[in-house]
């Protein structure tokens, strides 16, 4: 009896050992299929309507996925024309598409929402000292920022970054509640001032400017041909839909979408490894950002970082105006640029270079001694290159374009990190425009 007593005993605790063990598996099982459906949150700062029609399909596409994402902000961030009645456009359209989406998943937001979200950032682009004043859009990161989240906001760049450096300007403690990932190359040719004040000020920012890796979108030496540019509008776009109807409009439905790779990243991946594989590309950390400062005018034999900031410094007389203000203008391949009065007699322009050139240049000015000044400089692979002595120094948390050779499409540096997934991922997008047949 007394055996099996001690043995009726132990049947109890095993049975209740496994009665525990199977509700914390479960429990355990319940908590990682949770964290699997959290929504990354959004935030996308574009120039859609702006010098570059690609941002309305990356729009479309953002909104066909629209499902899988908790998104916060639109904030139009415009170079020239674009404003938020851009994205109003888009989502008008994805409104006449919704009910065929809804019958395929759920968890699409409601129309209205979204425009809520559509705010107006700032115009111009950013003086020399980086910032101006504050803008709707850029009022909008920091509340969003500040919202009580255990996860970060994810800030995607579509376009300028100034609202981002304004925000970072008026309140930096978002620092700690935001992830950006930038498209920069030519975006930074045009944002050199607000970039320069983010890598000076911020440096702990958590970044990832893809420079060149963004092209892989679009490059694609590899595809099957009905994945091919306009043969994938073909195939599968054309027709579905109204914003299947409306997707012929940009570059004549050419696939392009430079900016869906900040999307993608947080599609297929780990968005928290920069350096591990995702649809958004693969990175590095660097701890350095290539800057180099001329005092007077540069030559042919200066050599510097592709994409990196270029800085002419020019004496002059002292003039009875704020420092900051415009005075002169920069005119190189083909486009003008502002150079400004930083005071005492001295003046300044930045320059970002948006691939390797030789690249010449005039300055143009009432002032005598800024007027007609000229020069060259030659801009190469990799970036950002050597450690250069007026480099920006980076915190640990930023990432940029991966210098591998074997990864280059042509000159554009880890273009294959994206290239290599384009298949998969234009298969999966394929679907969703098969759903609105």
């Amino acid at each position: 009896m007394k055996s099996g007593g001690v043995i009726l005993h132990f049947n109890k605790f095993a049975g209740m050992v496994l009665i525990i063990g199977f509700f914390l598996i479960l429990s355990i099982q319940t908590q990682c299929e949770a964290q699997q459906n959290v929504k990354p949150r959004v935030l996308i700062s574009s120039d859609i309507g702006g010098t570059d029609p690609d941002d309305f399909q990356s729009m479309i596409h953002l909104l066909m996925y629209a499902n899988q994402f908790q998104i916060e902000g639109l904030v139009s961030s415009p170079f020239e024309d674009g404003r938020v009645k851009d994205f109003l456009h888009i989502i008008d359209l994805y409104e006449k598409d919704l009910p065929k989406l809804k019958a395929q998943a759920k968890g699409y937001p409601i129309p209205n929402s979204l425009r809520r979200l559509c705010k107006q950032g700032t115009i111009p682009a950013a003086s020399y000292k980086g910032y101006s004043a504050a803008s709707e859009g850029s009022d909008w990161i920091i509340k969003c920022a500040k919202k009580n989240s255990k996860q970060p906001l994810w800030v995607l760049v579509w376009g300028g970054i100034e609202d981002v450096a304004q925000a970072l300007h008026d309140a930096p403690e978002i620092k700690d509640n935001i992830r950006v990932y930038w498209i920069g190359g030519p975006n930074k040719k045009w944002s050199v001032n607000a970039y320069a004040y983010i890598a000076d000020n911020h440096p702990d920012l958590w970044m990832i400017e893809a420079n060149a890796t963004y092209r892989g979108w679009f490059m694609d030496p590899e595809s099957p041909a009905d994945l091919k540019g306009k043969a994938y509008y073909t195939n599968y776009i054309k027709g579905y839909g109204a914003m299947g109807k409306d997707f012929i409009n940009y570059y004549k439905g050419d696939i392009k979408m430079g900016d869906t790779p900040s999307l993608a990243y947080l599609m297929k991946g780990n968005s928290n490894d920069p350096t591990g594989e995702s649809w958004g590309g693969s990175f590095t950390s660097i701890t350095t950002s290539a800057r180099t400062i001329f005092k007077g005018n540069s030559t042919i034999a200066d050599t510097v970082a592709v994409y990196g900031v270029l800085e002419w410094h020019f004496k002059g007389p002292s003039l009875d105006i704020p420092a900051d203000s415009s005075c002169f203008t920069f005119e190189t391949g083909g486009q003008k640029w502002p150079g400004y009065y930083i005071g005492e007699g001295n003046y300044a322009v930045r320059y970002a270079s948006k691939m390797p050139e030789t690249g010449s240049y005039k300055t143009i000015s009432d002032i005598s001694e800024l007027n007609g000044q000229t020069g060259k400089y030659v801009s190469v692979n990799p970036w950002p290159g050597k450690p250069g002595r007026d480099d920006y120094k980076l915190g640990k948390n930023w990432y940029s374009d991966k210098p591998d050779a074997d990864l280059f499409l042509k000159e554009q540096q880890g273009a294959k990190t994206i290239s290599k997934h384009r298949k998969a991922f234009l298969l999966d997008w394929a679907k969703r425009w098969d759903w609105l047949k």
